[in-house]
């Protein structure tokens, strides 16, 4: 069972990882595959990330998934072939025990963070969870919903950062908050992706900035966070979601050969 003791390391930061939705069985096990080969060889903790649908979506005919059971049965085949833990977003209570068939790590979408049955819902499954930290939280407010998931018997938990909103329409980064999320003892992971969307959008689309993805990991690197998540795609202007703040796939080694030697430097 995965623990937060056997993602945490000394030397080197976990991944949380993969698609921003399973579009594909195909697609899945290829970019498992490929991620898992690059972290092993690097020494990094790796977990497979892909959600099984997308509830919040800016438009009715948004792209929300292949099907529920389908994309958690490749969630589930995802960890089987290649023997590493996974992760999906859950965003009905329901959907817990769900999910924890399939996957390793329960994700608390930001929005969502503030949900007590949901974090609930999430703890009494005993798997990991990851609580994103809401868009329109202070890093200090996030220890109330760890709390939650505490109380309800269980002590698995991960924080992520993933931006505050800034205006309308953008998202910043307060790298103060790592240490402070830090500090209530739990593992604090940095969103390098969502935390670059710039969202609502005349268009209705999300919108972003992959470019700076890399400035936002090595800084959080720097900051001290335990684990990154990043998602990644091997075209991302042909992803069903979430394209425009995503790491091109092909991307993700040499940036992570950099990060790396940023965490041996500490």
């Amino acid at each position: 069972m995965l623990t937060i003791k056997k993602l945490v390391q000394k030397d080197a930061f976990f991944l949380l990882a993969g698609p921003c939705v399973i579009e594909s069985e195909a697609m899945a096990l290829a970019i498992a595959e490929k991620i898992a080969t690059i972290t092993q060889r690097m020494g990094i903790p790796y977990v497979f990330k892909g959600s099984f649908k997308k509830a919040n979506r800016s438009k009715v005919d948004s792209f929300t998934g292949i099907g529920d059971e389908k994309a958690l049965k490749i969630l589930g085949k995802v960890r089987d072939t290649f023997h590493i833990p996974v992760v999906t977003d859950i965003h009905e209570n329901c959907d817990a025990a769900r999910a924890a068939q399939y996957v390793d790590m329960l994700q608390i979408p930001a929005f969502l963070c503030r949900q007590t049955d949901l974090l609930a819902a999430a703890a009494r499954t005993g798997r990991v969870v990851n609580i994103k930290k809401g868009q329109f939280l202070s890093p200090a407010a996030m220890k109330f919903a760890v709390q939650k998931v505490v109380d309800s018997g269980n002590d698995q938990v991960l924080l992520t950062e993933r931006g505050t909103t800034f205006g309308y329409t953008d998202l910043v980064v307060d790298y103060r908050g790592i240490p402070e999320m830090q500090a209530f003892g739990f593992p604090v992971v940095m969103d390098a992706t969502h935390s670059l969307q710039q969202p609502n959008q005349a268009s209705g689309v999300t919108g972003g900035m992959p470019q700076l993805i890399e400035t936002i990991a090595k800084a959080a690197i720097a900051t001290g966070a335990d684990g990154l998540f990043i998602e990644t795609h091997p075209e991302p202007s042909k992803a069903l979601s979430d394209g425009a703040n995503m790491l091109p796939l092909d991307l993700l080694e040499p940036l992570l050969a950099k990060l790396l030697r940023i965490r041996k430097a500490l």
